[in-house]
């Protein structure tokens, strides 16, 4: 882990859920993996990456990078999905929400990070018995402010109100399932979670589409069962899991030599399955 300056955002939009309560830590940001991430986040954004005009289907997605609520894979499980997403004509919105405060030390935070993940599969089974509405309820309010916000500029960046979809990782799948759940008005049209927890849930009559992502050799959730297929099955709702052999843990949009790296891909062709590919009158 690098220290470097926060870099500039200067389409970011802060959503107006207020400073993190209690916070003392500052932002900051690091590179590690050849990617960057933000920790200590404390005030929420909301960045947009839109299609061309003429490109644009009407679709949009909030996109919730990971990093275990301590810290942002924001290239990896952000802004390069957001870029991809806008390059198949769907308007993307990269969430930066608010996180768990951690020691502004980058030794001690480092520490901290090993800590948790040291912890595996059984950190990750404690972590999602807890109540999602309790323990994430500033990163849901950050949530639906951001699908507030998409909603109200919905004819000046050409979306759908009723398309908004959310897609996260790791963490971020976490807070999109809650989100899902416990988020009222926010109501994503479809979601997507991408190496998050699996355990099963219970799903409304009226869930959203659910996309699944995961690798077999994932040391938090690959081997927690797949209740959460289940759930969305028992319901009768759509539902597409793509289990790959191999990608570990925060694959994202990093080219890997296993078939895990083909998630996009598999993700945008059951977008179009499900018609948000295609423009839509008007738009």
């Amino acid at each position: 882990m690098t220290p470097i300056a926060i870099p500039a955002q200067p389409n970011a939009i802060v959503l107006g859920t207020s400073e993190l309560p209690g916070a003392s830590a500052q932002e900051s940001w690091h590179s590690q993996y050849g990617s960057v991430f933000a920790r200590n986040v404390t005030l929420a954004t909301l960045t947009p990456f839109l299609p061309v005009p003429g490109k644009a289907t009407g679709a949009a997605v909030i996109v919730a990078p990971g990093g275990g609520f301590r810290t942002l894979s924001m290239n990896n499980e952000g802004w390069d999905v957001a870029r991809a997403l806008a390059d198949k004509g769907v308007a993307a919105f990269v969430l930066k929400y608010r996180l768990n405060q951690t020691p502004q030390d980058m030794g001690a935070f480092a520490r901290s990070m090993a800590q948790m993940f040291s912890a595996g599969a059984e950190g990750a089974r404690r972590a999602s018995q807890q109540d999602p509405a309790v323990t994430l309820a500033p990163q849901i309010a950050d949530a639906r402010a951001a699908f507030a916000l998409v909603r109200s500029r919905a004819a000046e960046w050409r979306v759908d109100p009723d398309r908004i979809g959310m897609v996260g990782f790791s963490a971020g799948a976490m807070l999109t399932m809650a989100t899902t759940l416990h988020g009222q008005d926010a109501r994503p049209a479809f979601i997507a979670n991408i190496y998050g927890p699996l355990a099963p849930m219970k799903a409304a009559p009226d869930a959203p589409p659910l996309f699944i992502a995961l690798a077999a050799d994932d040391p938090l959730f690959g081997n927690t069962g797949y209740g959460l297929v289940d759930s969305w099955r028992a319901a009768k709702r759509p539902v597409e899991f793509h289990l790959y052999e191999q990608g570990g843990h925060g694959f994202g949009m990093y080219r890997k030599p296993t078939t895990s790296t083909g998630w996009f891909e598999d993700f945008a062709r059951w977008l179009d399955m499900h018609g948000y590919l295609k423009r839509k009158q008007g738009v």
